[in-house]
């Protein structure tokens, strides 16, 4: 493990591993560096893979008070120590933070993203109303019931959220409840924010599950459309949990496009 500073003063954890032109992953809601700990191999044989711990999360600062714009200083740091530039693959809300990052120019050149959870419909306003909640939770000094609510608001039934709760992941997903404002708040209240994604210079893959719900493909869609040069990609039988294997072949094609 190495760390480097942000902007702010905020220490952020990372490492990196294989060879080759340099590939950040950004990771999503309840996970940190070692969430992507099985697919770094399968890309490792083709690029040197940067894996970051956001800030709140493993080894990283918290920093204070949250905003997009520290997340994307955090990214910028990890692009610098990684040469300069990079490619980006963003995970859900990490996918949304890569997007951000490269509206402002970051020098990200080229981005794949599974699923940004922007989970409004086209003629809908959005809300944040999962977030209000989540945030009350926490404020209240339960992040039980942070998780808890985020894990319903998202579609869970009751009974996989008691089942989460009686799982040897649960501890881990108590310890990062707090960052769950911060993936929520990158979210826009589901809505896709199409005036600042016509900034993105990167040519953009979106790609969604044929087995997630039906705004993943919806998503997918629209911020292809907003960006320049966006794409996108169905991925039969997956799920908002990829598998691995299924997706290290679908980077690798892109990024070496």
């Amino acid at each position: 493990m190495e760390t480097l500073e942000s902007t702010d003063g905020t220490t952020i954890a990372y490492e990196n591993s294989g060879s080759g032109p340099a590939l950040v992953l950004v990771v999503g809601a309840f996970c940190d560096r070692t969430t992507t700990a099985a697919l770094t191999p399968l890309l490792a044989r083709y690029f040197t893979v940067f894996e970051y711990d956001r800030r709140g999360r493993g080894d990283s600062g918290g920093g204070g008070d949250y905003a997009v714009e520290r997340e994307v200083e955090d990214l910028a740091a990890v692009v610098s120590a990684a040469g300069g530039r990079a490619f980006a693959y963003g995970h859900s809300s990490g996918g949304i933070l890569a997007m951000e990052a490269a509206a402002v120019g970051v020098p990200l050149t080229r981005l794949a993203l599974y699923e940004p959870p922007y989970t409004a419909r086209p003629d809908g306003d959005g809300s944040d109303e999962l977030l209000d909640a989540v945030r009350g939770r926490l404020d209240a000094g339960d992040p039980d019931g942070a998780a808890e609510a985020f894990m319903a608001g998202s579609g869970a039934p009751p009974e996989a959220i008691a089942g989460a709760r009686q799982s040897p992941y649960w501890p881990r997903m108590r310890a990062l409840a707090p960052t769950l404002v911060h993936d929520l708040t990158l979210c826009n209240g589901g809505r896709v924010p199409a005036d600042r994604l016509a900034a993105v210079t990167a040519p953009t893959l979106t790609i969604a599950g044929g087995a997630s719900p039906e705004w993943a493909e919806r998503a997918a869609e629209e911020v292809a459309a907003a960006v320049p040069d966006g794409r996108t990609r169905v991925l039969d039988g997956q799920t908002h949990g990829v598998a691995d294997d299924v997706l290290a072949p679908v980077l690798v094609e892109w990024f070496q496009s």
